[in-house]
C-alpha cells in the first residue's frame, strides 16, 4: 500500500484493489481565511484525481474544496458517502455531478477484491458540521486508519475491522476560541495554551488507544494569510492561538510516548507500507525547504505565501454578496431564523437568553426564550458577536445553514460573552434548517437515558458522559473532586454536579461511602 500526502488532511491511498482519493483542498476555505500547510499546489492534481474513489469525511471546507472536486476529478468515480443524519453532503456532491454514490453505514465492510474499506460516521450536534468520519482501509499487504478529524466513541468497532499498522489523525484545532473573544491578552494567552494542552491530550489518548506503531498527525495547522489573521500561525505570535504544528507534536509524541514512532505527514509524502515494512519519503519539498518551513524561519515562509497568495483573497471577496440593508437583513433572518427558533425548545431553553448580533449597520437582537428575533434596544445579552455585513450577506444569498462552516472558521468576526461557555447557542448557529434543528431537539432527547452508573476511584458517576454520551470508564479521570473526560477536556464539580466547561450538562456523583451508607439504611 502507498499513501501520499495531499496537504492538510489530503491523501492518495494506493491499494491492492483500487486507488482512494481523500478530503483534497487547495482553494482558501472558510471566506479565504484559511489555506493548506504547506503550499499544495505543486502536487499532481491531474493524477490524483482519476482515483477509483473519493472519500469526502466531512463538509468542512478545508476537507470538502469543491473547486479542485470540479476541476480534477471525473463525475463517474464512485463516491464512499458517509451515513450521516442530514443529506447535505450528498447533496453538495450531487451538485457537483457526482451521481456514483455508495450509501455506507457504521461497521459495514464494503470489499472490492482484495480491498476492504470502513466508513464510521459519528453523528452528534457536536461532531463537525452535524457529522464527521473515519475511514479504515485493508488490502492484504497494510492496514491503515484515516481518523482525520474525527473522536470516535466506540473504538472496538474499529478494531473489528483490523488493527492499523498506521494511524492517521488530527493533532490541531479547528476552533476560533480563544483568538476573536472580547478578553485581555494575557486572559487568551493562558486560554490558548491550556487549548493547545487539551488537544494534545485528546490526541496522546487516541494514539495510546489505537496503538498503531506508526503515527502520522495531519489535518492542520492551516495558513493564515489575510492581513487581520497573519500572527495567529500556529500557537501565534502571542502564544494566543490554538493550533500546534505536526513537528511540535512529534517532538512530544517521542518524549511521551516512544513506543510509537511518528512521521511528518505532508504535501508529497510518500508512505510505503507493506507486510510490517515501512518507508517515508518527501518528494515535493527538499529537507532544507522543510526546515525552513517548520523551523524558526518559519514566519519568513508564511510572508512569501502572503505575498504571492493576495489575488487569491481577493478572488474570494470578489464572489460575495453585496451588502444587504440593515431592514432588509432583519427581515431575512427574522423569517429565516423565529420558525427554528419555535421549533428548538432545548435551544430555547438552553440558551436561555438574549444575544446580539451587530452586523455592519444592523444591530439585533435574537431572545431566544421567546423564539423572537428583533432590533436591538438595550436588553441584557449573554453573547454579543460583531460580524461583518458582507458575511451574512453572503450568507443570506447562499442560504448557508451551518455558520460555523463559514463566518465562524473564518475569524473574521468578534465576540464576547457573560459567563461560560454555551454549547446549545454555538450548535443552532451550525444547525439553521429544520432537518437539522429536528435531529438536533431529538438527539438531545436520548440522551436523556443515564441510567447506567460506573465507580471512578471513590466515586460513583453516570457511565456517559453529559456532553458527548463518550464512556467515562474510559475516557473519564478524577483528581481533587473534579472529573475530566478527555475526549474534549470537559470537566464537572462531582460534589455539586456541576459542569465546569459549559452552561447546563450537569452530571450525576456521588461518593461510594455514601452510597454504601445509603443502600445499608
Amino acid at each position: 500500500m502507498r499513501i501520499t500526502g495531499l496537504g492538510h488532511a489530503g491523501m492518495f491511498i494506493e491499494t491492492a484493489g483500487g486507488n482512494i482519493l481523500c478530503d483534497p483542498w487547495v482553494k482558501p476555505a472558510f471566506f479565504g481565511s484559511w489555506f493548506p500547510f504547506p503550499d499544495n499546489r505543486g502536487l499532481d492534481w491531474e493524477k490524483y484525481g482519476k482515483a477509483d474513489f473519493l472519500y469526502i469525511s466531512h463538509r468542512h471546507r478545508d476537507h470538502f474544496d469543491p473547486w479542485l472536486l470540479e476541476t480534477y476529478v471525473p463525475k463517474d468515480i464512485e463516491v464512499l458517502l458517509p451515513d450521516y443524519p442530514t443529506d447535505e453532503l450528498e447533496q453538495d456532491l450531487r451538485r457537483l455531478g457526482f451521481e456514483n454514490i455508495l450509501y455506507t453505514h457504521a461497521g459495514e465492510i464494503i470489499q472490492r477484491g482484495d480491498l476492504k474499506m470502513m466508513v464510521n460516521p459519528l453523528r452528534a450536534p457536536s461532531d463537525g458540521p452535524i457529522g464527521d468520519s473515519s475511514l479504515s482501509v485493508d488490502d492484504g499487504t497494510a492496514s491503515i486508519l484515516n481518523q482525520n478529524d474525527s473522536h470516535p466513541l466506540d473504538m472496538d468497532r474499529l478494531f473489528a475491522f483490523s488493527r492499523p499498522e498506521a494511524y492517521f489523525t488530527q493533532v490541531s484545532g479547528a476552533i476560533w476560541w480563544p483568538m476573536v473573544y472580547d478578553l485581555p491578552q494575557d486572559a487568551k494567552r493562558n486560554f490558548a495554551h491550556l487549548k493547545r494542552e487539551a488537544q494534545h491530550k485528546r490526541a496522546m489518548h487516541y494514539v495510546d488507544r489505537v496503538d498503531a506503531p506508526h503515527v502520522f498527525p495531519m489535518a492542520g495547522p492551516p495558513m493564515f494569510l489575510r492581513d487581520e489573521l497573519f500572527r495567529y500561525n500556529w500557537e501565534g505570535q502571542d502564544g494566543d492561538a490554538i493550533f500546534t504544528s505536526q513537528t511540535q507534536f512529534l517532538e512530544r509524541l517521542q518524549q511521551e510516548s516512544p513506543a510509537h514512532t511518528g512521521h511528518l505527514f505532508i504535501s508529497g509524502t510518500v508512505v510505503e507500507l507493506t507486510h510490517g515494512e515501512l518507508s517515508v519519503e518527501q518528494t515535493l519539498y527538499t529537507d532544507a525547504e522543510i526546515e525552513r518551513m517548520f523551523g524558526p524561519d518559519r514566519w519568513d515562509y508564511f510572508a512569501e505565501q502572503q505575498a504571492s497568495r493576495q489575488a487569491e483573497i481577493a478572488d474570494e471577496e470578489a464572489t460575495r454578496a453585496d451588502v444587504i440593508p440593515p431592514a432588509e437583513m432583519l427581515a431575512a433572518i427574522k423569517e429565516w431564523w423565529e420558525p427554528l427558533l419555535r421549533r428548538g425548545r432545548i435551544f430555547r431553553e438552553g440558551v436561555g437568553g438574549n444575544v446580539r448580533f451587530r452586523i455592519g449597520e444592523l444591530d439585533m437582537v435574537v431572545d431566544f426564550p421567546k423564539a423572537k428575533v428583533r432590533e436591538y434596544a438595550g436588553e441584557e445579552c449573554i453573547y454579543w458577536y460583531t460580524i461583518p455585513a458582507d458575511l451574512v450577506s453572503t450568507n443570506i444569498r447562499d442560504h448557508e445553514i451551518d455558520w460555523s462552516n463559514s463566518i465562524f472558521l473564518s475569524m473574521q468576526f468578534a465576540v464576547g460573552r457573560s459567563g461560560k461557555f454555551n454549547e446549545l447557542l454555538t450548535t443552532f448557529l451550525k444547525c439553521l434548517s429544520r432537518d437539522r434543528i429536528e435531529y438536533v431537539e431529538n438527539w438531545y432527547a436520548e440522551q436523556s437515558d443515564v441510567s447506567e452508573d460506573i465507580q471512578l476511584e471513590e466515586w460513583v458517576v453516570q457511565r456517559r458522559c453529559p456532553h458527548l454520551r463518550a464512556d467515562l470508564s474510559k475516557t473519564g479521570k478524577i483528581e481533587d473532586g473534579v472529573l475530566t473526560c478527555s475526549l474534549h477536556d470537559w470537566k464537572w464539580d462531582l460534589d455539586s454536579g456541576k459542569c465546569l466547561t459549559s452552561q447546563g450538562h450537569p452530571i450525576r456523583a456521588s461518593r461510594v461511602i455514601e452510597t454504601v451508607s445509603s443502600a445499608a439504611s
